[in-house]
């Protein structure tokens, strides 16, 4: 069936290549039409307390999201006239401020004295008042981020906008003007990457175009998934085409081999979409494996990534087998036109002197573990990916920075509890308990509106309505810490215990709750999920080599690197995003662990080929040098576009490490694979299948069969007659 598909793509090039960019139609038209999600908070399991405190914000109380207003120096009946508009906008539930709506039904003399104080401040000489927006939605909502551009359109230069809800709406802005620039950046410089390392200056626009066709394959299939996280929408394209660029390569390599044997150029293409698809399935699998890894975690942040990833890798392979082809016949004539000198150094030198002072580099790659995994442990990471995302200039940053300067309130929790479950008496006994909690600065029930001998009856249905729905009612607690902070996590501690203790079928939640959830769940996913894709990348190669110690040394090596990676930050006082290490531990392992699988198998044929172990491996470490560094140096180049373009500093932070940890798993591959694998290769040889001679199913044999084939090979390779020379030393083949 492969045989048919090939000669049938390889006899309508041109059909093919309409057809792929008839595609692209489609593919364009799910792309925009796929919703992206900014809200990191929403891939916690759906299943814990604060999700379901956050679902009863949304429904009955239509409070899904909240932002601060701050409105500064402005006089009152501007503060007056702001509020109504605000509240008028579609996807705003209420606004609340020290007067205004409430007050507008109850006499001012009756609001208490420390209410106004939580929505008005002075300082400086001058004065700022503030209102508290709820929205219907949910934060990263449309609906939400557009009542967010409305109010925006209505507040004047002395407004500022602050919460969560705001954050999630700067940081779609931000990815939304960055992708055009750092994609068209990675394109510019994966081209001039190719365009060294290869000898044709058109090849390179091809392979790309390529790789953009199945970008876009990959994105618009997105819209069966209905919407994709902003960290996938940021990281795929680049990603996906480094991951894959080295199929493309690869699939040309092997066309012109062919070349020579075939007249017909379409002939010899036709052979190589056989080989490389063979091939590439199989070196792919360690890529998806990483991929998958992340696809177990119950963060489902981790399975969006993976999926859509898997999905790229997939549709990589098969436009390379299936497009790329065309592409390359149609220009087949300006490829080979316009060519010039490559950059292709002989390694063969550095090679020998590598196998010469092999056991100096393995000493070194034993030492160097000691260093990497302690800098990799030590690493200081941060835990509030959503505050910590933007850069300080950022509007709703400096909003943050005032609202808690000018009103001491940085955060907002919200506690749930059943209306009929408290008295009077007890509602203010744990309000009491709660306004004693360290960092808390103000507690807000519908009681602090009024004092407690105003009977319930006596309020308008308005008030009532605000505060109780279906039975439940809301506790708003206003908080000085930062969230993610040892005190924020100590203090949501003791809020939920009060909590508990009132009504032991109550719920805390709000964005601070909610991101400890996040942190506590993925630390639970991330050692296993490191542990799984080790586990199944050592498997795959197994497979592949038929061998026990081939994936062990192959993956150590790549795990080294990945060491010293995650601990660079540690030598740099740099702080990472909590994520970054197992993302970058999976994805690093699952992409770079191909350099060091090329380098094994081509030192396995060189054996095969009757090359003693060390003559061996300089001839395979200089073929597959150039491969390593051209397929290093494009992901690299992808990658880094987004580290020095992105202000998102989750999104940055992770392609900054994976650039830099392509890099180094390329010079571990260059420098230390080919010194482990010739001290190791006696071992080697002794747990792999047909290692040092292709593997053959064993016959059974019979006396005529042994006369024909002689003695019998023991697990070496060797014939048992050749034993007693080996040993004696006859044989210098596979010897010191």
């Amino acid at each position: 069936m492969l045989e048919t598909i090939a000669r049938a793509v390889t006899r309508k090039p041109k059909l093919v290549v309409l057809i792929a960019l008839v595609l692209l139609v489609p593919s364009l038209l799910g792309y925009v039409a796929t919703r992206v999600n900014f809200d990191v908070l929403s891939y916690i399991p759906q299943d814990l307390e604060s999700v379901r405190g956050e679902d009863l914000l949304e429904e009955p109380f239509h409070m899904a999201a909240t932002a601060q207003l701050i409105v500064e120096d402005m006089p009152a009946d501007y503060v007056a006239q702001l509020q109504d508009r605000i509240e008028a906008i579609d996807g705003v539930s209420r606004v609340l401020s020290s007067a205004g709506t409430l007050g507008s039904q109850l006499p001012q003399g009756m609001i208490p004295p420390e209410l106004g104080e939580m929505f008005y401040a002075k300082y400086n000489n001058k004065s700022s008042t503030q209102m508290m927006i709820f929205f219907e939605n949910p934060a990263a909502s449309d609906e939400t981020m557009q009542a967010i551009k409305d109010i925006k359109q209505v507040s004047s230069e002395k407004c500022f906008l602050a919460g969560f809800s705001i954050m999630i709406n700067e940081m779609k802005q931000t990815v939304d003007g960055e992708m055009p620039q750092y994609i068209a950046l990675a394109v510019a410089l994966s081209v001039a990457a190719m365009t060294v390392m290869m000898e044709s200056w058109v090849l390179p626009f091809a392979i790309i175009f390529n790789i953009g066709v199945a970008i876009l394959y990959n994105l618009g299939t997105n819209i069966f998934f209905g919407e994709i996280s902003f960290v996938t929408q940021a990281l795929v394209a680049i990603l996906q085409l480094g991951v894959t660029m080295d199929y493309s390569v690869f699939l040309y390599s092997r066309y012109h081999e062919e070349l020579e044997h075939h007249e017909d150029k379409r002939d010899a293409m036709a052979v190589a979409i056989q080989a490389a698809f063979v091939s590439l399935a199989g070196s792919s699998l360690t890529t998806i494996a990483g991929f998958a890894s992340l696809c177990v975690m119950r963060i489902t942040l981790g399975r969006d990534v993976g999926v859509v990833m898997m999905k790229g890798v997939v549709l990589g392979i098969l436009c390379v087998v299936l497009v790329l082809p065309s592409i390359i016949l149609v220009l087949d004539k300006p490829i080979h036109r316009f060519r010039h000198k490559a950059l292709n150094p002989d390694t063969t030198g550095l090679n020998r002197f590598l196998v010469r002072f092999r056991w100096v580099f393995l000493v070194l790659a034993i030492l160097a573990y000691l260093p990497a995994v302690y800098s990799q442990v030590h690493t200081e990471t941060y835990n509030d990916l959503v505050g910590n995302m933007l850069p300080e200039t950022a509007p709703s940053v400096v909003a943050t920075d005032k609202l808690r300067d000018d009103y001491g309130i940085v955060n907002q929790h919200f506690a749930l509890i059943h209306a009929d479950a408290l008295t009077t008496g007890e509602v203010n006994a744990m309000v009491d308990d709660l306004e004693a909690v360290d960092g808390v600065d103000s507690v807000l029930t519908f009681r602090s509106y009024v004092p407690d001998s105003v009977p319930d009856f006596f309020l308008p249905d308005d008030i009532m309505e605000m505060f109780q729905q279906d039975g439940w009612t809301y506790v708003m607690i206003n908080t000085s810490f930062e969230t993610a902070s040892e005190e924020m996590d100590t203090q949501i501690n003791t809020i939920h215990d009060i909590v508990k203790q009132y009504d032991p079928g109550g719920y805390l939640t709000g964005s601070a709750t909610m991101a400890k959830d996040l942190y506590e769940t993925a630390s639970e996913d991330f050692t296993w999920t490191s542990w799984l894709s080790i586990a199944a990348i050592v498997l795959l190669v197994a497979i592949v080599f038929r061998s026990l110690t081939v994936p062990v040394i192959l993956v150590a090596c790549i795990e080294l690197a990945i060491f010293i990676n995650e601990g660079v930050p540690y030598w740099t006082g740099e702080v990472v995003p909590f994520i970054a290490n197992t993302f970058i531990g999976c994805i690093q392992l699952g992409a770079t662990v191909d350099y060091s699988i090329l380098l094994a198998t081509r030192y396995r044929e060189e054996l095969q080929n009757g090359h003693d172990r060390k003559e061996a491996m300089v001839i395979a470490a200089a073929s597959s040098d150039h491969s390593i560094i051209t397929g290093a140096l494009v992901l690299f180049c992808a990658t880094f576009s987004v580290a020095m373009v992105s202000h998102i500093d989750l999104v940055a932070c992770l392609c900054k490490m994976l650039c830099r940890g392509t890099l180094i798993s390329a010079a571990v591959c260059l420098f230390l694979v080919p010194s482990i694998l010739v001290i190791c290769e006696p071992l080697i040889a002794r747990t792999t299948l047909g290692w040092r001679r292709p593997y053959q199913p064993r016959k059974k044999r019979t006396a005529a069969l042994a006369a024909a084939e002689g003695p019998v090979p023991d697990e070496t390779g060797e014939a048992e007659a050749d034993v007693p020379a080996l040993v004696a030393g006859g044989d210098k083949t596979h010897s010191e």
